[in-house]
């Protein structure tokens, strides 16, 4: 009997904790879906500030360790540390697989050593986890574009647009890649 109860007991607390990191996770991806919608009013004055937002949101991995790393990752990509960014980086997607936002900075540390194959297997990961990202998106337009890989990259920056139709670096880029590809829409 005392075994069941301890057994119980563990299973309950299991429940609970996923319940409220259901509800929270739930109410995180509800508020995401709102900021989404309001990225697509023709008229959002404001979208830096929503933008903003959403980063911040997509940084919160629900684990102190893994914002730490990915804290200090990205000091160390600011501050020009290549290398250290990447041991960060590296020791964030081992210890959190499934935080999108670990794989998108290290794509990024990867990208400014010009290592485009690991940036690229990092940005799909990227893009398993948050089909959303429009920022990995903008990233792989940038990587195919500079490969000459055009009509791929146009692909990448109109799937970025789609999500996020107010930056202006990904507008000049679906621009860019019309008028080089000759008007050519897909």
């Amino acid at each position: 009997m005392r075994v069941f109860r301890i057994i119980h007991n563990t299973l309950l607390a299991a429940v609970l904790a996923m319940s409220a990191g259901t509800g929270a996770a739930l109410a995180q991806s509800e508020r995401l879906d709102e900021l989404f919608d309001r990225l697509q009013m023709p008229d959002l004055g404001n979208w830096e500030i929503v933008e903003d937002e959403i980063y911040q949101r997509w940084s919160i991995s629900g684990s102190a360790s893994a914002d730490y790393l990915l804290m200090r990752g990205r000091e160390a990509l600011e501050a020009g540390d290549l290398d250290a960014a990447l041991d960060h980086l590296t020791a964030l997607t081992d210890h959190a697989p499934d935080f999108a936002e670990g794989w998108n900075a290290r794509a990024t540390a990867y990208y400014r050593l010009n290592l485009y194959g690991p940036s690229m297997a990092d940005v799909q990961r990227v893009l398993a986890l948050n089909p959303r990202h429009f920022g990995a998106l903008t990233g792989l337009g940038m990587m195919l574009e500079d490969m000459g890989e055009l009509q791929a990259a146009l692909v990448a920056f109109e799937t970025a647009q789609s999500i996020h139709p107010h930056r202006p670096d990904i507008s000049q880029a679906v621009d860019r890649l019309n008028r080089m590809l000759g008007g050519e829409t897909l």
